[in-house]
Formats: structure tokens, sequence, C-alpha cells
């Protein structure tokens, strides 16, 4: 397997027309060319013209699987029949560790870095097969200050042959803590004629941890399957779907008993996260008329379809009006109205909107007499929101525990949120 990263716009390095060099490549295992990697970008722009662009393209016997990220692709190459899960996997990581390490990763940014960015592919894979891809691993031993030549200094720490290459030996912390943040991020799509046709919350659970030594923590949740396992009612627990945990959680044992076992990472990291389908939980109806020549006049009303006891912080409402409108008059039962010119929408903000609550806002806008002759697509409707101390799935952590052999004992923080994710409602 080889590795190469090219550099440039959109279309990349088309400065003169020709196919761009590669930035920066390595060849793994020397059994694909290093010529091949020259057909890339010319398959690329005609896949793109007959509109069948996709995420693997081959030519000959050698395939080319790519991500693009800002002015950057990065492709991996194979004769064979690899593992196209794990390949882009590592693609994705590749992107995570060098934002880690130049903040942003650009064409620029490899330019300026190629000792240290051949050092970090050196540690990612050997011969083909992903090795140390965790940041703070590797920022151990590969510094910023790496091309300064210092012999007999460099040690490669232990951590990255141990069985736990993701946290380091000797961690000490005067006071011992763990934050956990379940943050569930609730997207929607509705239609014009007001069917839901995408109503579903993806939810991650994110770790902060200031934890001494090499402590195990196991997690519980009022999961469904752990509850029918052991013999306990359905009524508070929760189906969980798609869910994907960090290397550090235990598998085997996940799937035996359902327990989330694990030794941490230092700092932050994501645990797990997971999917599910749900109700809209900010319903938004709509009537917008347009009188040619004249006015546009806009009705909308918002209903929090959420538990009473919660309340939905920093709630924007943003409704599209035409681009030619002017002299906007609002009239609103709560919160306030603003029009943005610069977007043609009208922001509607509530700051505190309790679940259950109905709420109207009417809006008034004039119209030029002469109108523009080209159609105006229609934007949706977009809302934005945070309910804290509140999931949509219902997920609660039920217990953590902390087993470390000093001891200590460590405190855990549990936060509950719910936020929009994209949250859209089209309009007729």
């Amino acid at each position: 397997m080889g590795r190469a990263v090219y550099g440039g716009g959109s279309p990349p390095f088309l400065t003169p027309p020709t196919a761009p060099q590669p930035l920066i490549s390595r060849n793994y295992k020397g059994d694909v060319g290093l010529g091949e990697i020259e057909h890339f970008m010319g398959l690329l722009l005609q896949r793109e013209e007959e509109g069948a662009l996709a995420p693997l393209l081959t030519h000959g016997k050698v395939h080319f699987l790519w991500i693009k990220h800002a002015n950057l692709y990065l492709v991996a190459t194979t004769k064979k029949n690899s593992n196209a899960s794990l390949v882009y996997s590592f693609l994705y990581k590749v992107v995570e560790v060098f934002c880690e390490y130049f903040k942003e990763l650009e064409e620029e940014s490899i330019r300026d870095n190629f000792v240290i960015v051949y050092e970090l592919l050196d540690e990612l894979m050997d011969f083909g097969f992903p090795q140390t891809t965790d940041s703070k691993i590797l920022q151990e031993y590969i510094t910023q200050e790496s091309n300064k030549l210092e012999t007999g200094k460099s040690r490669v720490p232990t951590t990255v042959t141990n069985a736990v290459s993701w946290r380091s030996e000797g961690i000490k912390y005067k006071k011992n803590e763990v934050f956990i943040d379940v943050i569930e991020s609730v997207n929607l799509l509705v239609s014009a004629n007001g069917s839901v046709l995408l109503s579903e919350v993806v939810g991650t659970i994110k770790l902060k941890v200031f934890l001494s030594g090499m402590p195990e923590l196991r997690l519980g949740l009022n999961d469904r399957v752990l509850f029918e396992l052991t013999g306990r009612g359905k009524n508070k627990s929760v189906e969980l779907e798609d869910v994907k945990f960090h290397q550090c959680v235990r598998l085997s044992r996940f799937d035996n008993d359902r327990t989330i076992s694990f030794i941490p990472p230092d700092g932050d990291f994501e645990l797990m996260s997971y999917r599910l389908n749900t109700q809209p939980l900010i319903w938004i109806e709509s009537v917008i008329e347009k009188f040619s020549h004249s006015r546009v006049e806009i009705m909308v009303k918002a209903k929090g379809q959420f538990k009473k006891q919660s309340v939905a912080n920093g709630v924007e409402i943003a409704v599209p009006v035409p681009s030619d409108a002017d002299s906007p008059k609002f009239k609103t039962s709560v919160g306030s109205a603003r029009y943005l010119p610069e977007r043609n929408v009208v922001i509607w903000t509530i700051k505190s909107f309790p679940g259950g609550k109905e709420h109207l806002m009417r809006a008034h806008f004039g119209l030029p007499s002469v109108e523009k002759e080209e159609e105006e697509g229609r934007p949706p409707i977009s809302v934005c929101f945070e309910i804290p101390y509140f999931t949509v799935s219902g997920i609660q952590v039920r217990y953590m525990k902390i087993i470390e052999k000093s001891g200590y004992q460590a405190l855990p923080w549990v936060r509950y949120i719910t936020q929009s994710g994209d949250y859209q409602l089209r309009t007729s």
C-alpha cells in the first residue's frame, strides 16, 4: 500500500491545466509503482465530468481510495482487495493527527513541515499496517522541534509497544476526576407538505479524564439489552443503534455482558457514539404569502414537543425572505425578531422555550413595484437550540466505577445536553 497527499484548490494544481505532482508520498510495501499516482487526478476529473465520481477509483490493477480535506486530496493506493473501511478510517485518522500537530491541515502546513510529516507517516503505518495513531502518544516522541537534530536523546516511549498504546504510564494528578458529557444532536428534515423525511438523534459520550496511574473504568448505562439480560423491566431502558466505541473499550466484554470496560486515554476523548430515531422536538408551521408588487406576509408557529419540565435555551428560528424585500415589521408572542438582509432571513430569537408551549411570530415586508425576473428558490427554515439536563433518548449514566491499584477515590461528574444538529423544515 502507498499513500500520497495532493495539494491545490478545486480542482487542485490546475494553475497550468495539467495533472499536479503529489505534495508528499510514502510507499510502504513497494508493490505499487511510484508513477501510478500520476493517473489519479486525470481519472478523478474525468469521473467528475461524467457525474460518476466515487470514493474508490481504479486504473488498471491499481485502486485509489481517496478523501478530500480543505484543499488537499489524501490518496491510498493498493493492488489487493484491501479492507476499504480500514483504509478510510486510517485516512481520516491521518487528517486528525495532522490537525492536532499543525492546527490547520492544508497545502501550506504540509510544505512547512515535511520532516515532521515524514516522521509521522513512518509511525502511523508500517508495511501497510496501521500502527500508532494516537496523537497524544505520538507527541511524546515526535515534537514540533523534531527537525532539529539531537542525537542520542530520542527514545520511543514504552507506550508504543504496550497492550495499552493510548495511555502513558506514570500519570499523576493531585485531584482525580472524570467528567462525562452525554451530548445528543437532533437532525430533522421535513418536506414542504409537512412529511417528516428524517428525524434522528446522533448521540456521543465524551470523557475528560484526570486520573493517576493506569485505572480501569466501568460505565453503566440504562441499556435495554443489559436490562433484559439481568431480568429488569424495560420501562426506563434505551435501545441504542449503530453503537461505535473508542479503541480502548473491551469489545469482547461488551458482547458478553454489555459491560463498557476500558482503560481510558488521558484528557479528552470520545468514548462512544450511537444513533436512534426520534420525534421532532420543536415543530414549526409556517405560512408565507407573497402579494405581487406589494408585500410579503409571514406567519410562523413554533411548538415545543418535549417534556414540560425541560427548557430549550437560545432558540433561533431562521425564516427565509425574498432578496428584494424591505421595510420589515414584526410581531412576536415571545422573544424578538430581526431582519438580516445580507442573509435574506428573519431570525426569531427565544431565550427560553419551555416544553409544551406554543409561540407565534408575524412578519410583514414590502416588495418593490418592479419584480425580479428570475425565479428564486425557497430555502428551508432552520432551527438552532440547546436543552440542558435532558436527553431525547432517555439514556442515563447509572454508574461509573473507577478501579486503580493504589485505591484512590475519584469523582465522576455527569452532564446531559441535547442540541440541534442539521434541523430544517422546507417551505412551500
